[in-house]
């Protein structure tokens, strides 16, 4: 199956993330986590959705500790939208798919 999602590496985060012209979303995930399982399906519907205006990118905290450390990122899953290089919202926890869309859009 193709998605839209960007799998995140550490030495890609500056360039995909902080250097992107447009929004971006970074979903700290990983594989034993089942509420970021469960969200996966919503965040694959929103990337295609808002394809082109919010890039939407997944970082598997596991294998990727530096940059989540660098985000203290503690809880998974942990949504952080950036604009311009700067996090400028923060969801943590599974949330249903009309709340995630509508943070898509305040980050617009």
């Amino acid at each position: 199956m193709t998605t839209d999602i960007i799998d995140l590496r550490d030495p890609d985060f500056r360039r995909e993330v902080l250097e992107a012209e447009e929004p971006v979303l970074v979903d700290f995930t990983a594989q034993w986590c089942g509420p970021c399982r469960a969200m996966k399906p919503a965040l694959e519907s929103l990337a295609s959705e808002f394809k082109g205006r919010v890039k939407v990118t997944r970082l598997d905290v596991d294998d990727n500790l530096v940059t989540a450390q660098e985000y203290g990122i503690r809880s998974m899953p942990t949504l952080l939208f950036f604009k311009k290089g700067r996090v400028v919202g923060q969801i943590v926890g599974a949330i249903p798919r009309a709340k995630l869309a509508s943070a898509f859009q305040q980050v617009l």
